[in-house]
């Protein structure tokens, strides 16, 4: 799904997603903070509960004195993620991420070369300390380079020269108002050759589908195109070479940038314009039966973890899997559902922000009794709930939870493939599953796949838990038993 990253819209996960070429935050100094700048690079560890990200905040001072600052999180491979404000008072240390409700609060110690403090994000609330990543501390020091951590590469990445030909390509959604940008990967044996157009899941997502390490999508898109297969990566709106802001936009809004990939494929000699289809993952994979129901284009689909389910239903299923995962009793999700069960109603009742906003806020205190401390605690401060506040409230959530993925899958008349690992907790396969082959039984289809791939998880890693804690430890990123089932499946119905 396209919001909070990792493919998911769990309000209990927290992970930072690719952010692409945003605005840098801008927010002025008082100034008596103005003799000691905290300009510079500042390293600090976060422990997840399982994997560590290494995080690298950016800070530097504008001509009108003003800061600006990005993070990077080297192990997601996201880079220049927006921080919409930050400021200094006394020795605090405060800035704020908007676009994953992400904020931190700290405290310097004396010599200002160290700031220890607390990251939030929706329900988490972690420990978080930041070092100046210089070679002293100081006003004017250049970073130490050399002690820069890297981002590290996972086994199955591939490595160049490529036995395929790679080539930069962009095309404008007119109607979308956006320019977008990605990689087409030919086989070099003779075409024209069947093509996939891969969609990304959950927030702001480069063409790889970076996150926690791994490259999913040019790991796919290496294993299709060694099999004779074309492939289209797309970044998403607001993102590496594509404009747009993915903040406003809906999975409508990505539908018509999918069909403008379809209108460009077709264009290509080296293409075979009967045989274009999607991969969509996770909330790809719901907004690949969108724009099969409308284009007699798409000659079959494959969904990754697609979401069969209405999206309230899934942010259930997923919500309890999860915290179920992280240790939580069985009152303390019962207790959450509830609280999600009165947000959700306000927010299908109220149409207007202000209007929904309101009936939240006055609910709040009667969704909070009965919390023990250690419920309350887990609810995060009073910045984290304003920042999950803002994000129910954005269109994309909004139309995700409303979402019902039934109509357009019973429209479709194209092969369809349905994959699920059985140990993801994001769409939970039994239920997900059981509802998309339901439907296109009663639709008629004449030709789809349903597959349960045993151990994998909602990455399709191999994995133990499932638990989204383990997606940055797992050194695979695509288990090579979904690579085989999809283009074994795909190469059937092309040849």
């Amino acid at each position: 799904m396209k919001k909070s990253s990792l493919f998911a819209i769990t309000l209990t996960l927290l992970v930072i997603g690719q952010a692409g070429s945003w605005a840098l935050a801008r927010t002025s100094l008082p100034q008596a903070e103005q003799k000691a700048s905290i300009e510079g690079e500042w390293e600090g560890t976060l422990d997840v509960g399982g994997p560590k990200l290494r995080l690298v905040l950016k800070i530097s001072k504008e001509k009108d004195g003003s800061l600006a600052a990005t993070l990077d999180s080297l192990d997601q491979n996201a880079m220049d993620l927006p921080v919409n404000s930050i400021t200094v008072d006394g020795d605090t240390l405060h800035f704020e991420m908007k676009l994953i409700g992400g904020l931190y609060d700290g405290k310097f110690n004396k010599d200002r070369s160290e700031v220890a403090g607390t990251w939030r994000q929706g329900d988490n609330s972690l420990p978080l300390s930041l070092k100046r990543a210089e070679k002293k501390s100081g006003v004017g020091v250049k970073p130490d380079e050399s002690k820069k951590p890297e981002p590290s590469a996972k086994p199955q990445e591939p490595k160049k020269p490529y036995p395929y030909d790679e080539e930069e390509v962009s095309y404008d959604n007119k109607a979308g108002g956006v320019k977008l940008a990605g990689t087409l990967t030919l086989p070099r044996t003779k075409g024209p050759f069947p093509a996939v157009i891969l969609i990304t899941g959950s927030g702001p997502q480069n063409r790889n589908e970076e996150l926690l390490g791994h490259k999913p999508f040019l790991v796919l898109a290496d294993h299709l195109t060694r099999k004779g297969i074309a492939v289209l990566r797309v970044d998403d709106r607001g993102v590496g070479g594509s404009t747009g802001n993915i903040t406003t936009s809906t999975s409508e809004d990505f539908a018509g940038d999918v069909l403008t990939g379809i209108e460009f494929l077709k264009t290509r000699k080296e293409v075979n314009a009967k045989q274009i289809g999607l991969i969509g993952h996770s909330e790809g994979g719901l907004i690949a039966p969108m724009v099969a129901a409308r284009s007699t284009d798409v000659a079959f689909i494959v969904l990754m973890a697609g979401p069969g389910l209405r999206g309230e239903e899934i942010l259930y299923l997923q919500g309890a899997l999860i915290a179920k995962a992280n240790g939580a009793t069985d009152e303390a999700i019962a207790k959450s559902r509830a609280t999600n069960q009165v947000i959700f109603a306000i927010l299908k009742e109220e149409k207007d922000n202000a209007a929904a906003e309101k009936r939240i806020r006055e609910n709040l205190p009667k969704l909070m009794e009965g919390m023990t401390d250690e419920q309350k605690k887990a609810s995060g401060s009073g910045a984290a709930v304003e920042a999950q506040l803002k994000m129910v409230l954005t269109p994309w959530f909004r139309y995700f939870l409303a979402y019902d993925p039934k109509p357009a899958l019973m429209k479709l008349r194209c092969p369809v493939l349905a994959i699920n690992g059985e140990k993801d907790l994001q769409v939970p396969p039994d239920e997900d599953l059981n509802a998309i082959e339901q439907t296109l039984a009663a639709a008629r289809n004449p030709d789809y796949k349903v597959v349960k791939l045993p151990g994998l998880n909602h990455l399709f890693q191999t994995s133990r838990t499932g638990a989204p804690s383990e997606y940055a430890e797992i050194r695979e990123t695509i288990s090579p038993a979904a690579l085989e089932a999809m283009s074994d499946w795909i190469l059937k119905h092309t040849r």
